[in-house]
């Protein structure tokens, strides 16, 4: 195990409360990170329980076998790939253990984990300067050198205001357009001193960095996190049990906005009620000591009966 890698769970209290986990239950973990999540699940569902974990970073994935590897009594099956293969790697997953191809218990946490976050190889933190690569999956895609580089400014302006809510993005557009012209980007350095030279001193965000929105929106679009979400978090729905319970953990307005819609549309089948009548926040005792919590917003879905009667 890599003692340097570190990340708290977010709201762990609130998705151990939500999810129905008791021994010998088959639950899904579809953003396994450094399974923080993962771990607690697994310890409620032995003796004779199933767990099931992706993760499209190798890194986080092996990390995480490791992390689950003293884990007594509980069958694990880990997959390489995002969630929204969840169905068809569930239904692999328990067919070799000659289980029903449904899980009791979901949970997608949309967020990023800490280990990925400051590791400067991946180019992912404005606070080291590293590569900017930005890619989760690391052994295919593009990185974002390479897409601001090549991208029209705007395409580049859609990406820093619909994934970014960045009110700069005009501007920081601009900039990096003008400046790749003479020099390439190739480094996070280079990003943020586009962001510093769009943003004018006395009009920055003093709570954040004038960096954080335009690393968030571009990593997004890197990694196509908001493509089809709202489909997927809809199928990985379908999967459930009847009386089974998905969780989803967003951080940004575009996630939740897909979450809610997605719970909505299940809901409308009939076969589906939202557990929560409002959205839950994390408490100001776990902002306090995990700021990166303090953006979560926590959603769940339960299934009440077979078949949806879907249009």
């Amino acid at each position: 195990m890599d003692s340097t890698m570190t990340h708290v769970s977010v709201m762990a209290a609130e998705v151990l409360a939500t999810l129905p986990l008791k021994p010998g239950v088959t639950a899904v973990d579809g953003t396994l990170g450094l399974a923080g999540h993962a771990k607690m699940i697994a310890e409620r569902i032995a003796p004779g329980g199933i767990l099931v974990g992706l993760d499209w970073d190798s890194q986080m994935l092996a990390e995480a076998e490791s992390r689950l590897s003293d884990v007594r009594d509980v069958e694990i099956k880990l997959f390489q790939c995002d969630y929204r293969q969840l169905r068809a790697k569930l239904e692999s997953a328990c067919k070799e253990s000659g289980r029903a191809p449904v899980a009791d218990a979901v949970l997608l946490d949309l967020g990023l984990n800490n280990a990925q976050i400051e590791d400067p190889t991946r180019g992912i933190t404005f606070k080291q300067d590293g590569d900017l690569d930005m890619r989760m999956d690391r052994s295919s895609g593009e990185p974002a050198s390479a897409l601001l580089n090549r991208i029209s400014p705007g395409e580049l302006e859609s990406a820093l205001w619909n994934f970014g809510d960045e009110r700069w993005a005009r501007k920081i557009s601009q900039v990096i357009v003008e400046r790749r012209k003479s020099k390439p980007l190739r480094t996070t350095a280079d990003l943020v001193d586009c962001v510093l030279a769009a943003i004018p001193a006395a009009k920055r965000d003093k709570r954040i960095h004038p960096a954080t929105r335009t690393f968030q929106a571009i990593r997004i679009l890197v990694n196509g996190e908001l493509d089809e979400l709202e489909e997927a978090i809809f199928d990985a729905g379908l999967a459930l049990a009847v009386d089974g319970v998905m969780v989803i953990l967003s951080y940004h307005s575009g996630e939740d906005r897909a979450a809610k819609h997605a719970i909505k549309n299940l809901v409308s089948t009939g076969s589906f009620e939202s557990v929560f009548k409002k959205p839950l926040r994390p408490q100001d005792a776990e902002v306090a000591a995990n700021k990166k919590a303090r953006s979560a917003i926590m959603r769940a879905v339960r299934r009440i009966a077979e078949d949806p009667k879907q249009s």
